[in-house]
C-alpha cells in the first residue's frame, strides 16, 4: 500500500493570478461613480437593484440601460445599469463592475418604470419582465444598424402638434361610422392621449376595414410628432396591417417587430426603434416593449386572443402591459376588435377606457345574416335540423355559396378524429398509460392517444361493457374537409389549421375548412359561412366559455361579404352571404348564440360582468391559480390564506403528485404583494418545490 501511494504525486496549492492593480486602488469614474444594477437572477427574494462601483475605464459606457456583467454571489451575472449615482446608499464596500457588454441603453427609463409597474401587477420580479421586454443582443446587428438618429431627434424635439378644430367630422372614411371616430382621432392629432375601447364594425370593405381605421389612428398620431405601437395576435395580422400603414406613413418609419423574425433580425428591428429610425412598430406580444420614442399611441387589436397572454413568467397580458406602458408615458390606448372581453368591458365601467361604438344604421348595413339550424320552421322541413351535425340549411347555404365565391366552415377542433367511444355503451375509449382521449390522427391510422402518442392495443376492448367496436365521437378539421369534400367533388378544398395553416384565398370558389383563428383572410369575402359544432365551444372548461365562443364566431363571421342592398341581395346579384350556426340550442336560452345573432358584443360582455360581480369572480376580483407538487401547493395556499386571501376549494389533484388550486383576493385587496412575499419567502428558505403562481389566469377559473 505504501508503494501504491508513493506513486501518487503530492498536490501543491493552487496558485493565483496576482491581481495587477488592487480593487482598492483602482482608478473610479470622476463623475457618478456609483451604479444601480438590475441583476438577472431568478431569486425572488433578490428583487431590488444593487450598487457597484464604475471603475474609471468604464465611465464612458457604462450608461443607464446598458447591459453589464457583475460578480454577485461568487458568479458572473448579467444586469442592467438602471442609473448612476454620485454616492452610495450601502455603508459598506462595494464591488465594481466587471465589464460593460454593451454600451447600448438598450432598457429606456420608460420601459424600465412601466416593467416594474407590471412586474408589482403580477407578483413577479423586475428581471422577469425585463427578459421579456429587451431582446438578446446580436452584436452584428449593433455594427449595421446606423447611430445618432435618436440623438438629432431629441436635440430638435418632435414635431409641433397639429391644433384641432372643433366641430369637424372624421377626416377618415375608415371611422366614419363611429360617432366618436372623429373626437379620437382629433384629439391623437393634438397630441393628446386618450383612451378607447373600440368595437370595429363586421365586413367593412377594404379602406374601411380594420387595418385601415388603425392605420388613420396612427397617422394622427405621426401628426403629432409622437410614436406609436401596435400589437396584433399573430404573423397574419401584421401582414394586413402592414401595407395599411406603409400608406400612411413615410418610408422606413414602421418596422416589424416579431418573434418569428429570427434573433439577428429581431433585435436589428429592435435597434432601429430605439435609436430612432422608426417611431411605428406593429408586431405581436413582445411588441408591446418596443422603446419607441415621445410615444403617443398605444393599440391592442382583439384584446380575447389567447396569443395576447405571455406564457413565461409572471405572466403578463398585452392588454395590461399596454395600460401600464399608457400611464407611465402619458400616451393613448386603443384596445379595439369585433367582439368585447369582460376585462375590457370592465374598464369602461370603471371609466378607465372610453366607448367608441359604430352607429346602428352602420352596424346593421354590413352585418351578414346570422341563422341558427334548428330554429323557427326549419325543423318542419328538416326535422335533423337541430341535431344534425351539418344541417340542410348549412348545406344549402355552402352550395349557393360556392357558385359565386369561397365559403367557410369552421370546425372547433384540429385533426381528424378527435376522440373515440365504444359503439355499444358510448364510453370515451382512453389511454391505459395516462388516461388521454384516443383519436385517430389521420385516415387509417392506427388509434393512439392524442396526449402522449402511446398506439392503442390491437383489439382493445371496452373498459365497461367488453365490446371492441368503437365510433367516432368529435372530428376534426381534416375528416370535415374530406366529408365535405365527397359532398361537392367539383370544388376544391382548402384545410387550414395546427401547422398548416393557410394566409389568404382568392375570390375564386372554394371550400374552406379551417378551426378558429386559422381562418384565411378573404379578401373580397366569403359567401357563406357555417359554424359547426357550436357546443363545443360553449362547453369548454373555462370562465370565459360563452365569451370566447362568440369571439370565435364573430371572427369568422366578420369575414362574410358584406350586404349592401335592401332586398338582401349583394350588389352582383347573387344571394347574400348567410352565417349559419349549428349544433347549439335555440338563441333564446344561450347568452353568447343571441348575442351572435343580434350582433351585440357588448351586451353579453356586460351581462357576464354583472353576474360575476354578484359572485366575485373575474375581473371583479383577482384570482391566483396555484399549481406544482401537492406539498408545495398546500404551503403556498396556507401563506395565502394568512394574510386574509381565501381558497376557494379544495385543491384539485392533477395525478403524479401534482395538484392545482385558485386563490381569492380578499376585499382589502393586496393579492399581488402577497404573491411576492410567499415567492421571496420560499426562495429565501430555498424550497424544494417549485409551485407556479399565475395572477389572472388565462382559463379565469380552473
Amino acid at each position: 500500500m505504501s508503494e501504491q501511494l508513493s506513486l501518487v504525486p503530492v498536490p501543491s496549492p493552487a496558485r493565483r493570478r496576482p491581481r495587477t492593480t488592487p480593487v482598492s486602488d483602482t482608478p473610479l469614474a470622476e463623475v457618478d461613480p456609483v451604479a444601480t444594477v438590475l441583476v438577472d437572477t431568478p431569486l425572488p427574494h433578490l428583487d431590488r437593484p444593487f450598487e457597484y462601483l464604475v471603475p474609471a475605464e468604464l465611465s464612458g459606457t457604462a450608461r443607464p440601460g446598458a447591459r453589464v456583467k457583475v460578480r454577485f454571489s461568487g458568479r458572473d451575472h448579467d444586469g442592467y445599469v438602471l442609473e448612476r449615482r454620485a454616492g452610495a446608499e450601502h455603508t459598506g464596500r462595494l464591488t465594481q463592475l466587471r465589464r460593460v457588454v454593451s454600451p447600448e441603453s438598450v432598457l429606456t427609463p420608460h420601459v424600465a418604470l412601466a416593467a416594474r409597474a407590471v412586474a408589482d401587477h403580477y407578483g413577479g420580479t423586475l428581471a422577469d419582465v425585463v427578459r421579456l421586454a429587451v431582446p438578446h443582443r446580436h452584436a452584428r446587428a449593433e455594427r449595421t444598424v446606423p447611430e445618432a438618429a435618436r440623438t438629432v431627434l431629441d436635440a430638435a424635439g418632435p414635431d409641433p402638434p397639429v391644433p384641432p378644430t372643433p366641430g369637424d367630422g372624421p377626416a377618415e372614411p375608415a371611422w366614419a361610422a363611429y360617432p366618436a371616430g372623429g373626437a379620437l382621432l382629433r384629439r391623437l392629432g393634438a397630441g393628446l392621449a386618450p383612451a378607447a375601447a373600440w368595437l370595429a364594425l363586421p365586413g367593412a370593405p377594404p379602406g374601411q376595414d380594420w387595418p385601415a381605421a388603425l392605420a388613420a389612428a396612427v397617422a394622427a398620431t405621426r401628426r403629432s410628432g409622437r410614436g406609436a405601437v401596435v400589437v396584433v395576435p399573430d404573423h397574419r395580422d401584421v401582414a394586413r396591417l402592414l401595407p395599411a400603414l406603409e400608406e400612411v406613413l413615410e418610408e422606413g418609419d414602421c418596422v416589424q417587430l416579431t418573434a418569428d423574425l429570427g434573433p439577428e433580425a429581431r433585435y436589428r428591428a429592435f435597434l432601429r426603434v430605439l435609436r430612432g429610425h422608426a417611431r411605428v412598430v406593429v408586431g405581436t406580444r413582445s411588441a408591446a416593449w418596443a422603446p419607441v420614442a415621445d410615444l403617443g399611441l398605444l393599440v391592442c387589436w382583439d384584446d380575447g386572443d389567447d396569443l395576447h397572454h405571455e406564457p413565461r413568467t409572471p405572466y403578463p397580458h398585452v392588454r395590461e402591459v399596454l395600460r401600464v406602458r399608457a400611464g407611465v408615458e402619458e400616451a393613448g390606448l386603443l384596445i379595439g376588435g369585433p367582439a368585447r372581453s369582460v376585462e375590457l368591458q370592465a374598464w369602461v365601467r370603471d371609466g378607465t377606457v372610453a366607448d367608441v361604438l359604430p352607429e346602428r344604421a352602420a352596424l346593421r348595413a354590413l352585418t351578414p345574416a346570422v341563422v341558427v339550424a334548428g330554429e323557427g320552421h326549419q325543423e318542419d322541413r328538416d326535422p335533423g335540423a337541430r341535431t344534425a351535425r351539418i344541417p340542410s340549411v348549412a348545406w344549402r347555404a355552402l352550395r349557393d355559396g360556392l357558385e359565386h365565391g369561397p365559403v367557410l366552415v369552421q370546425v372547433p377542433r384540429h385533426g381528424y378524429v378527435v376522440s373515440l367511444a365504444c359503439q355499444d355503451c358510448r364510453v370515451p375509449v382512453r389511454c391505459p398509460r395516462c388516461e388521454g382521449p384516443v383519436g385517430l390522427p389521420v385516415e387509417g391510422a392506427t388509434p393512439a392517444c392524442r396526449w402522449c402518442g402511446t398506439p392503442a392495443a390491437p383489439g382493445q376492448h371496452c373498459r365497461s361493457c367488453g365490446s371492441a367496436r368503437l365510433r367516432s365521437v368529435a372530428v376534426g378539421e381534416l375528416r370535415t374537409a374530406e366529408e365535405l369534400g365527397r359532398a361537392f367533388p367539383r370544388a376544391r378544398v382548402i384545410s387550414s389549421g395546427g401547422a398548416q395553416v393557410v394566409a389568404e384565398v382568392g375570390p375564386e370558389p372554394a371550400l374552406v375548412v379551417a378551426t378558429p383563428g386559422a381562418e384565411p383572410w378573404a379578401r373580397e369575402g366569403y359567401r357563406a359561412v357555417a359554424l359547426l359544432d357550436g357546443w363545443r365551444l360553449l362547453d369548454r372548461a373555462s370562465l370565459d366559455a360563452g365569451i370566447e365562443a362568440l369571439r370565435r364566431w364573430t371572427l369568422a363571421a366578420t369575414q362574410a361579404r358584406p350586404q349592401r342592398s335592401v332586398d338582401r341581395t349583394t350588389d352582383s346579384g347573387a344571394p347574400a352571404p348567410k352565417v349559419v350556426l349549428c349544433g347549439v340550442p335555440p338563441h333564446g336560452g344561450v347568452p353568447a348564440v343571441e348575442a351572435l345573432v343580434r350582433w351585440d358584443p357588448v351586451w353579453l360582455a356586460q351581462r357576464e360582468l354583472d353576474e360575476r360581480a354578484g359572485l366575485d369572480l373575474p375581473p371583479v376580483r383577482r384570482h391566483v391559480a396555484v399549481q406544482g407538487p401537492a406539498r408545495g401547493v398546500q404551503e403556498v395556499v396556507l401563506a395565502l390564506a394568512q394574510k386574509g386571501h381565501l381558497q376557494l376549494a379544495d385543491a384539485l389533484d392533477l395525478g403524479s403528485g401534482q395538484a392545482r388550486s385558485l386563490v381569492r383576493e380578499s376585499v382589502e385587496g393586496g393579492l399581488a404583494t402577497a404573491v411576492r412575499e410567499v415567492r421571496a419567502g420560499r426562495g429565501a428558505r430555498k424550497a424544494e418545490d417549485a409551485v407556479r403562481t399565475v395572477l389572472d389566469p388565462a382559463d379565469g377559473l380552473l
